[in-house]
């Protein structure tokens, strides 16, 4: 085997893990080569990702072109696609083959490519817009409201959550289009199959799109965003890590005065 390991240098005390990863798997005498998230290359067949969610984002659409999965060591905040930092413990485990691997939905539009969602906002983000939805073609409804977010199911819990979309098992086949701030009660989420073409466009102004919350677009007047033939394929330890870190990180079920 043969492993990628990606760092964010941005983030504090990275050096640290990543000596802490090194030496473990100079201890099995297993190649690999680090590389800062800016600078991926295509080395190994297995990528070790140090960072929070927006850093495994990035090296799982890269490694995605060249069908290589990605595990996450978490070094930010609410980890929902990556392990906490036991090194040992997963430099083990992924040496042993003890890992599982999910193939997750990404959505495209043009060049870019996104693994949690487009959101598409006004240029003039100060104020409401005005946003058609057209779905294969055909038109479905506006919206006024601050944006729209276009989402897989593993962006479903990023900002969509927050406003106030749905959660969806992030291996469904699932397009989830969201509604940010609308100005009326009966604008709700709608939950889409991956085999629609979704376009979004304004009459009173062009349109900002934002990737990932990573890469921007700006200034266009539509934008059409559909399923990607191209999956990423994100490593677990843990078959039942999602249920266990809805709970954990966003207290889901758990009654107010057990949330310390």
């Amino acid at each position: 085997m043969k492993i990628n390991i990606a760092f964010n240098e941005k983030i504090p005390d990275y050096n640290e893990t990543l000596k802490k990863v090194e030496q473990e798997l100079d201890r099995y005498n297993v190649e690999y080569r680090s590389f800062d998230i800016a600078n991926l290359q295509d080395f190994g067949d297995f990528t070790i990702v140090l960072g929070g969610d927006g850093t495994i984002l990035r090296a799982a659409r890269f490694y995605s072109d060249f069908h290589i999965p990605v595990l996450g060591i978490n070094m930010g905040r609410l980890g929902f696609l990556s392990h906490p930092d036991d090194v040992q413990e997963i430099i083990t485990s992924v040496i042993k083959g003890k890992y599982y691997i999910e193939d997750r939905l990404m959505l495209y539009s043009g060049i870019y490519l996104a693994l949690n969602d487009f959101v598409i906002k006004g240029c003039n983000q100060s104020r409401s817009s005005k946003f058609y939805l057209e779905i294969n073609d055909n038109v479905v409804c506006n919206y006024i409201a601050d944006g729209i977010i276009i989402s897989t199911p593993t962006g479903s819990t990023a900002y969509g959550l927050s406003a106030g979309g749905p959660v969806l098992y992030p291996t469904l086949d699932s397009i989830v289009i969201v509604p940010i701030c609308p100005h009326t009660l009966n604008a709700r989420p709608l939950v889409v199959p991956m085999t629609e073409k979704i376009a979004i466009k304004t009459s009173d102004m062009l349109l900002s799109v934002s990737i990932d919350g990573y890469d921007t677009i700006k200034c266009i007047d539509k934008i059409t965003i559909e399923a990607s033939e191209k999956k990423a394929k994100l490593a677990f330890l843990d078959n039942r890590k999602f249920y266990s870190t809805l709970r954990k990180s966003l207290h889901w079920g758990i009654p107010p005065k057990n949330i310390v």
